[in-house]
């Protein structure tokens, strides 16, 4: 619970900085999403006071494409942001699902979208962040913008990084690439990266990292649609130039002005109405099947949240599945090139007068067999021998197994890891529910293993291999550069976080290579305790093999007299040397003893004594010893003392 008043019910998706899960509002008895913050930023006033800022702002605008902002607050640890639950998925889920759009369903999309963002934009909000995960879908076709002023609240907070790029990558536009600053023109600029990335199913830049994505629209334009995908109306080429123009004297002024220009070309190409289908294997279709017991925000906001690409098995076979996005013929002038395959007359063909009756009769005879031959030969090529997986999510790997055999598949079980789904279980199976493939082919039981952790490896393993165990256990490799090894140049130096790390579900480990062993100079520890000595050492790149004690008359027990090889000596990184300590032995004060503890404490540091005295008597008292008090002596040594009487 939240305040007393908001539940958590199930996680749907994770971000950067933020989770999602679904809930209810108890005092309204409503259903809601809840966006719980990062626990760092509950501690920065700056954030706070920004968050509030934004939600305040956001939750004045009304506009039915706008998702709608409730409640906003700090529960402990947790900054939190109560909003409008839309049931259905995101515009991400759907292009994973459908691909690319022709354009009749790219403007059902952006324009209710655009007139979003219109409304934000009269009100003097930016957006920041427009990519497809940030745009909703709802079950009955409604498109929807969430995440308003968030960028910008996490912006303000003095934890955040300055280097850090704030936005995605792939949408930002070049200002804010360069200089941080945004207005409602890099809110056109990512709308129309995102038209580009809906009408190709790809977006126009792509790199090694995101900095490397972000500064290539800094230096280029962003290439029109149709060079990628053929029969795009040079309209919609045209609306993506004007979008993403480098200079932002170039764009649209505001989105209103670029949905003018949408509606404008939707006339001209009398693009149809359409209702844009919700994505079926959605987190959030997900997260309604998935209901744990209530508990603390604290443990519900720890556990990872489900991958729809994982976990939507579950409700594949419940939801009927929605047409697709079309084609629907007619809705350009027959020479507009509109993408769509315009339709073909058949060919008319008068008979043949002189035909037999009988010839005919028999022409129809074979005509009618080769169809049924070539239909049953179709039928069975196409569809008969094919058959649709079942869907096994959340069985037991032997009833799994035992659906699949009883609908004529062969079988292997192989982990899959799991940020919801308990150890043991199914989490789905590849091919996913519902493929068709053909029967006797084998299909695997994925039973998850449990939360993503790093994997096993070994330091000089192949980069390749070591990717696809990180790739296999559920989460992302790196690749973080080069780094002074022992391992041979170009294997496996580390990883991080280390092996065994428990992360969520597609998170990122880095994966640094070898550069093979570097020369290092050993550094001089003399008169370092052990500890700080080691530390130097490894600092430097270089290992203790093995310490021995030696007597330096300069320095006390257990301080560093040197290693061997010598300070200044160079070594290969990795490589391991001898730290020389010393043994000497402090001489205490015994004078004004007796003659008997004297002994005893003077043999338990492991010296000899020998006592110059008149009468040997044990109760006689020291009165002179040598060496003197506070000397360093080596082990073994022999302390003269003088007593009386």
């Amino acid at each position: 619970m939240l305040e007393g008043r908001y539940r958590i019910d199930a996680p749907i998706a994770r971000g950067g900085m933020s989770m999602v899960f679904r809930g209810v509002d108890t005092r309204l008895d409503r259903p809601v999403a809840i966006k719980v913050m990062d626990p760092k930023f509950a501690s920065d006033p700056q954030f706070l006071s920004r968050f509030e800022f934004e939600a305040r702002a956001v939750a004045k605008l009304k506009h039915p494409s706008l998702v709608a902002v409730y409640d906003q607050g700090v529960d402990g640890e947790f900054p939190f942001l109560i909003m409008e639950l839309v049931e259905g998925g995101t515009l991400r889920e759907l292009l994973r699902e459908r691909g690319p759009m022709p354009p009749h369903a790219v403007r059902a999309v952006a324009e209710p979208l655009l007139a979003a963002l219109g409304v934000a934009h009269a009100a003097g909000l930016v957006h920041r962040d427009i990519k497809p995960e940030n745009v909703l879908i709802s079950d009955s076709g409604e498109v929807k913008i969430a995440d308003f002023g968030l960028v910008r609240a996490v912006a303000a907070a003095s934890t955040t990084s300055a280097s850090v790029v704030l936005g995605t990558a792939a949408y930002l536009s070049p200002e804010q690439v360069m200089s941080g600053s945004a207005d409602s023109r890099s809110d056109v600029y990512a709308s129309g990266v995102l038209i580009f990335e809906l009408l190709t199913g790809q977006v126009p830049f792509t790199g090694d990292n995101s900095l490397a994505i972000a500064y290539q629209r800094v230096e280029k334009d962003v290439p029109p649609p149709s060079r990628f995908i053929g029969g795009i109306p040079p309209e919609f080429d045209e609306l993506v130039a004007n979008a993403t123009a480098r200079d932002p004297e170039g764009r649209f002024a505001d989105a209103n002005e670029m949905g003018a220009r949408l509606r404008a070309i939707a006339a001209e190409l009398r693009l149809p109405p359409y209702r844009v289908p919700a994505p079926q294997e959605s987190a959030e279709h997900v997260s309604a099947s998935y209901r744990p017991a209530p508990e603390p925000v604290r443990q519900a906001h720890a556990a990872p949240a489900p991958d729809a690409a994982q976990h939507t098995r579950m409700v594949t076979a419940q939801r009927p599945r929605v047409p697709d996005y079309g084609p629907v013929d007619g809705y350009g002038p027959p020479d507009q090139p509109t993408g769509l395959r315009q339709p073909t007359p058949f060919q008319t063909y008068a008979p043949d007068p002189r035909q037999t009756r009988r010839t005919t009769l028999v022409w129809v005879a074979i005509v009618a067999v080769l169809t049924l031959i070539v239909g049953v030969g179709g039928w069975w090529l196409g569809f008969g021998r094919y058959e649709s997986v079942p869907p096994i999510a959340g069985l037991t790997a032997d009833q799994a197994t035992a659906e699949l055999r009883e609908a004529g598949f062969d079988t292997e079980i192989r982990q899959k890891a799991s940020d919801t789904v308990p150890v043991g279980g199914v989490v789905g199976s590849d091919p996913s529910a519902g493929a068709k493939i053909g029967k006797g082919s084998t299909v695997a039981v994925l039973v998850s293993s449990g939360k993503p952790r790093v994997p096993e490896i070994a330091v000089g393993d192949q980069v390749s291999k070591v990717n696809q165990l990180i790739r296999d256990a559920g989460l992302q490799p790196v690749d973080a550069g080069e780094t002074g090894s022992q391992a041979p140049k170009g294997t496996l130096a580390r990883v991080e976080p280390a092996s065994g790390t428990v992360l969520p579900m597609g998170a990122q480990v880095k994966v640094y290579r070898s550069s093979g062993a570097q020369p290092v100079k050993v550094p001089d520890v003399r008169g370092k305790s052990t500890e700080d000595a080691v530390s130097a050492l490894g600092s430097a790149g270089l290992k203790v093999g093995e310490t021995r004690t030696d007597y330096d008359k300069q320095l006390e027990a257990d301080q560093v007299i040197g290693t061997d090889p010598a300070a200044g000596s160079t070594l290969s990184r990795g490589d391991s040397v001898t730290l020389v300590v010393s043994n000497a032995v402090k001489m205490p004060f015994v004078v004004g003893q007796s003659v008997g503890d004297a002994r005893a404490r003077l043999q338990n540091l492991g010296l000899t004594v020998q006592v110059q005295q008149l009468t040997p008597s044990d109760n006689s008292v020291v009165i002179g010893q040598s060496p003197g008090a506070n000397s360093k002596i080596a082990p073994g040594s022999t302390v003269n003392l003088t007593a009386l009487p």
